[in-house]
């Protein structure tokens, strides 16, 4: 349907765009206080001195209405490389078009012209749509994992405990 889709690599000037789909995100998730970062510092990580992370687009007639943010992982049980999806979004009123779709089909091929061993990546539990796309694409939902985290006051008062 949208002929001038493109998916690309991002490139430092879309940041601004991008900074605001991760707001955007954010407040879908109903998490928009806990982005304390800002368009500034997500430059610096991806296209700075040493970048930490990647980011194609869907840039729809030069707008940006979708990104998948994408790092490098290590599987110590396949000893490969495996690419991590930290989120994938596109904006809602460009849903159900095939954007999401081609994001996933593009790192995909990423993954596999590095010769990673896996694509992974995390799901709310209540994002039934978003389970239901995953799966649909070939993905399999682990019911068995957890994510932990720790960050702020608990990854400081981790960092002081004295082994």
């Amino acid at each position: 349907m949208f002929s001038n889709l493109k998916i690309r690599l991002a490139q430092v000037e879309d940041v601004s765009s991008i900074f605001a789909l991760i707001q955007a995100l954010a407040e879908y998730e109903n998490l928009s206080n806990l982005v304390t970062g800002s368009a500034d510092n997500l430059a610096k990580d991806i296209f700075g001195d040493d970048p930490c992370a990647e980011i194609i687009v869907a840039d729809l007639n030069q707008i940006i209405v979708g990104f998948a943010l994408f790092f490098t992982n290590y599987s110590t049980f396949l000893t490969r490389r495996g690419i991590y999806l930290e989120d994938l979004f596109v904006l809602p009123e460009y849903r159900g078009y095939g954007m999401g779709k081609r994001l996933l089909i593009h790192l995909a091929q990423l993954a596999r012209e590095r010769k990673a061993g896996r694509l992974e990546w995390s799901v709310l539990d209540w994002n039934d749509s978003a389970i239901a796309f995953y799966e649909k694409m070939g993905a399999s939902v682990l019911p068995d994992w957890r994510i932990c985290r720790v960050t702020g006051t608990a990854l400081n008062d981790l960092a002081d405990l004295v082994p």
